[in-house]
């Protein structure tokens, strides 16, 4: 790799000897203080048409509330994309602007931001760069043929274990606005990357590196996680309209190199190798192919569509691949809930596909750390008041309409037992779970202190059960809900930590039908009115009326999130 120029200044102090080491000391002092800016420009990824490249400015001069960094090219490269900053190009001349979030740069402080291009020919690095007109200090940089050292860090068995976790204060912010929000805004939560857009930032909003710069900030001297949400495959969510997304179901190749490469380079950044980086990779997708294809009457012509192409099995499997060789990346698979996994003919099926999809387009189960249950889900953590091997009036619990043959009650003992099965079919067998708690936790006056009558098993488990939705196939904007336990690491056998994965009050779709440019539809199960469909045993939806669009703030849900916490706020 090539050596920087404070690396070179550093020797130069050790080859004077004691006798000079003073004044060689001062002259690299003074050296460093005469230059304005050094930029440092690497080629993080490169393929036949195209590359990724990072971009790090640290300003020696006067502090700055906003900045600009230009340069050219020798050849053709061009900038097709870009996050952190404004980038235009004329001809070979490159100008990258600040965003509204990432202005001020003081004096000796930094900025980074990055963008892809294509290229033909060879794609010679840059050499002159200024920073508002002033020439800089080249300081390194890379090219693909001499990339950047990842870094050095090692995995730990539990990444949450002994570390803070991200709090993002974008979400920090909208909750301590809400009255009484304040009891909660400094927990953790996930930051969605749910477009290629998010990955710079959507409507002046930060993007993954303004995110990684300010865990930079939280971590102190101490371990922190950050937890990333990785969620925009082609064809996504093919059983849930409100939450489709931007690729249509053939864009396999866009979802590479515009969505997962750039996140990849980013997270590669040796600027971030300090920190503990969890992935949830891909919720709702892998789970569709098991329940939702073939002959089922769950079945969609979209999932069918998806499993034939194998675009998710694909997607899934790249994305591990790649995120999976950044040595402090932590890729934890989503492998739905209780209520869609837990039946004897889903159980060991969708095993068996997150093994296939593990060990697709050059993954390995080791690039797999854990998987995720209940993402952004309503699955009690914990049912008190009935087991699956309870008995009432010569029924078995499972035989009630509640539970209906499924071998699981509650997300715990799934999440437990089907860690069990992913090493069965060869996962490690040091891989954790986590279990997503954001909204499971059902308390408030409503909560059963207590079994239900032992009239029929029905009465049993209804007026015993936390979960008090209508079917366990109901997950938009779900009434009742509350707030579950709160994010903490190890709380039971074989799971790595509960987590907030989903931040508590952005709404899981709209009431009906409203237009946006996410990509995101109408889902019925969205609308308080529908009687449902095959997939919730044609139930009422239980969802809340007058929701925004998937992944806006929803200040009804936030207020019953933290009315019917439990533990209770």
């Amino acid at each position: 790799m090539s050596r920087t120029r404070t690396a070179i200044l550093a020797s130069m102090a050790m080859v004077a000897g004691a006798t000079g080491a003073a004044a060689a000391a001062a002259q690299a002092d003074v050296g460093i203080a005469a230059i304005p800016c050094t930029v440092a420009y690497t080629v993080q990824n490169q393929w036949s048409t195209g590359f990724t490249a990072a971009v790090t400015v640290t300003n020696n001069s006067a502090a700055k509330s906003s900045w600009a960094v230009k340069w050219s090219y020798a050849g053709n490269q061009q900038v097709t994309s870009g996050w952190n900053a404004k980038i235009t190009q004329s001809g070979t001349a490159v100008t990258a602007a600040n965003e509204t979030y990432n202005g001020t740069l003081a004096t000796g402080g930094s900025v980074s931001f990055g963008f892809n291009g294509s290229y033909s020919g060879t794609n010679a690095l840059p050499t002159t760069f200024t920073l508002d007109g002033v020439t800089c200090n080249v300081d390194g940089g890379t090219d693909p043929t001499n990339p950047p050292d990842p870094g050095t860090g090692t995995r730990v068995d539990n990444p949450y274990a002994g570390a803070k976790v991200y709090v993002n204060p974008e979400w920090s912010a909208k909750a301590a606005a809400e009255t009484g929000g304040s009891r909660v805004s400094n927990q953790p939560t996930g930051v969605w990357l749910d477009r290629i857009a998010a990955i710079n930032g959507v409507n002046g909003g930060m993007g993954l590196r303004a995110h990684l710069d300010a865990a930079l900030q939280q971590k102190g001297t101490g371990e922190l996680v950050v937890q990333l949400v990785i969620y925009n495959l082609p064809g996504r969510d093919c059983a849930a309209l409100a939450s489709n997304g931007e690729l249509g179901p053939t864009e396999i190749d866009k979802y590479k190199t515009q969505y997962i490469d750039p996140i990849a380079a980013i997270l590669a950044d040796t600027k971030y190798a300090g920190l503990r980086i969890v992935t949830t990779v891909e919720i709702d997708s892998l789970p569709n192919l098991v329940t939702n294809t073939g002959s089922r009457v769950t079945a969609t012509p979209a999932c069918d569509v998806m499993k034939a192409n194998g675009n998710y099995v694909k997607g899934v499997g790249y994305a591990l691949n790649k995120l999976g060789d950044v040595p402090n990346v932590y890729n934890y698979v989503d492998a739905g809930h209780h209520g869609w996994i837990g039946w004897d003919d889903n159980f060991g099926a969708s095993a068996d596909l997150f093994k296939q999809a593990a060990t697709a387009e050059g993954a390995t189960v080791n690039d797999v750390h854990g998987f995720i249950t209940n993402t952004a889900n309503y699955s009690a953590l914990k049912e008190n008041n009935f087991t699956i091997n309870d008995t009432v009036a010569g029924k078995s619990v499972r035989e009630s309409k509640w539970v209906d043959w499924n071998r699981y009650t509650d997300e715990l003992s799934f999440a437990q037992a089907f860690r069990n099965q992913l090493v069965t079919v060869g996962f490690p067998s040091t891989i954790g779970m986590l279990i997503d708690t954001s909204r499971n936790g059902w308390g408030g006056p409503a909560r059963p202190t207590g079994p239900g009558a032992t009239t029929t098993v029905d009465t049993y488990v209804d007026g015993g059960r936390y979960d008090r939705r209508f079917q366990t196939g109901n997950w938009c904007n779900q009434s009742g809900a509350g707030l579950g336990e709160r994010p903490k690491a190890a709380p039971a056998t074989g799971i790595d930590a509960y987590v907030w994965m989903k931040p508590p009050g952005e709404s899981d779709g709209s009431s009906s039908a409203i237009p946006n440019d996410e990509g995101k539809g109408f889902d019925r199960m969205c609308d308080p009115t529908y009687t449902g469909n095959p997939r919730n045993n044609n139930n009422m939806s239980g969802a809340l009326p007058n929701a925004p669009v998937s992944g806006h703030w929803f200040s009804a849900q936030f207020q019953q999130l933290m009315a019917n916490a439990y533990p209770a706020l």
